[in-house]
């Protein structure tokens, strides 16, 4: 009789999508795990041979994918969701969200809002997000405690909150935030100014610098709306993007966010510079921002990763849904049903991210030697029957609510739909009353 090695988790699905390579079904195999990475990926009789595991996952009627990454959004500003809707961004920004969390936003308010956060996503099949919001050092502290893996975005703006004075209080308390936390593996950084409308050419400069000297990208709003344009315009003498290149941002380094309103010779630049792109279609649909040309910036071979932007503009932490709303809109805008195909959303969604964020050595697909950061979706779901091609139906027919498991480093963060780090009636009192207290003073 051969030996079998031992390893710590076993997880046998009708279906395992690596995403590298991109396209790829592998069906009734298994990942193994050991030390919180993926030991091997082999069919699943081999596997049973090979390995003796000390648990065990069987998926008869799921697929296995790796673990979604959000590449933008704001955690926190759950506690917002729905609290002013249908209204134009600037609008939307100046006389309610930036009144409302001059009031609100403290310690107690970024943790609580970013744990809430953390439990949709999760529930979502999101094992990563990349955020920007006042008081990262919160949402560190919250991610820790959910155990999930995020990119900390150490914010810079240019007016006092209740959070920094100044723009040099940002980046001072930002960076003493990235020494309290850089030795937790599950934590990454980004520089994280907020976009070329709220941060001055010099603040961007010495952002560049600390970029550089702690290698971690720049995540930063821009060409979200034509007014953001017409403004830089007026005040600089050009376009937002153009102001950012001569200034030295546009690099592999640089996550532009949204970036709705592109010339062809920007998304040129995009390209030639390495430069990455955060998609956040929902967002941009209900603040009437406008569609990213993502069908052309993926021709040209720019990298994009899609995002959820903050829940007080989407108003839901669902790459489910963002997957299933880039790929129509490209199609829908392209004039061609071919652009953005399933495996490409997929990608969007998984590996694509990673790289935006420097992490797709450990996370973004199922190869052995990365974290075993693993999503298990439900395909035999009465509402997803037949099932001729899992990776269509993973991004045109199902839904969050098909996600039973999710794991980050081989830990089980989801069990049957069930959260096992976070509870769920404690994260509902705490958000009902945040509701009591925003909306009293609204």
């Amino acid at each position: 009789m051969n030996a079998t090695t031992a390893a710590d988790l076993l997880i046998n699905a009708r279906y395992v999508v690596p995403v590298e390579p991109a396209g790829q079904v592998l069906e009734r195999h298994s990942v193994v795990v050991k030390d919180g990475r993926i030991l091997d990926l082999l069919p699943t009789g081999d596997a049973q041979r090979r390995y003796a595991a000390s648990t065990r996952a069987d998926l008869e009627t799921h697929a296995l994918i790796p673990g979604l990454v959000n590449l933008h959004t704001h955690a926190a500003m759950s506690l917002m969701r729905g609290l002013a809707d249908d209204l134009p961004l600037m609008e939307w920004l100046n006389d309610h969200i930036w009144p409302a969390e001059a009031k609100h936003v403290s310690n107690e308010f970024v943790y609580d809002g970013t744990l809430l956060a953390c439990a949709e996503m999760i529930r979502g099949g999101i094992t990563c997000f990349n955020d920007m919001y006042f008081f990262p050092e919160q949402t560190a502290r919250a991610v820790l405690a959910a155990g999930m893996r995020a990119a900390i975005g150490l914010i810079c703006i240019e007016f006092p909150t209740a959070y920094a004075s100044d723009a040099q209080d940002y980046l001072r308390k930002g960076l003493a935030v990235r020494d309290e936390f850089k030795s937790q593996n599950t934590l990454s950084f980004c520089m994280a100014p907020h976009a070329p409308y709220t941060v001055s050419d010099r603040s961007f400069e010495q952002i560049i610098v600390y970029a550089e000297e702690l290698q971690t990208p720049v995540h930063v709003h821009v060409h979200e709306t034509l007014d953001e344009i017409r403004e830089s315009q007026t005040r600089f003498g050009m376009r937002p993007l153009e102001r950012l290149r001569r200034l030295g941002l546009l690099s592999p380094g640089l996550i532009a966010v949204h970036a709705v309103h592109l010339l062809p010779e920007e998304i040129a630049v995009l390209r030639e510079t390495g430069s990455h792109m955060a998609h956040c279609p929902s967002s941009n649909l209900k603040l009437a921002s406008g569609i990213a040309p993502v069908s052309a910036l993926i021709e040209a071979g720019v990298n994009v990763g899609v995002g959820t932007d903050g829940a007080a503009s989407n108003n839901r932490l669902d790459l489910f849904e963002e997957m299933r709303t880039a790929a129509l809109l490209a199609k829908a805008a392209s004039g061609r049903p071919t652009s953005v195909p399933a495996k490409q959303a997929l990608t969007m969604a998984t590996l694509a991210p990673a790289r935006a964020l420097g992490l797709d050595a450990q996370i973004g697909s199922i190869v052995p030697g990365k974290a075993a950061d693993l999503t298990a979706v439900n395909l035999g779901d009465l509402e997803l029957s037949p099932c001729y091609h899992p990776i269509s139906h993973l991004v045109y027919a199902a839904a969050r609510e098909q996600v039973t498991h999710v794991w980050r480093d081989g830990n089980l963060l989801l069990d049957n739909r069930r959260l096992t780090t976070l509870d769920p009636t404690e994260l509902s009192s705490k958000a009902a009353l945040w509701q009591k207290r925003i909306a009293s003073q609204a």
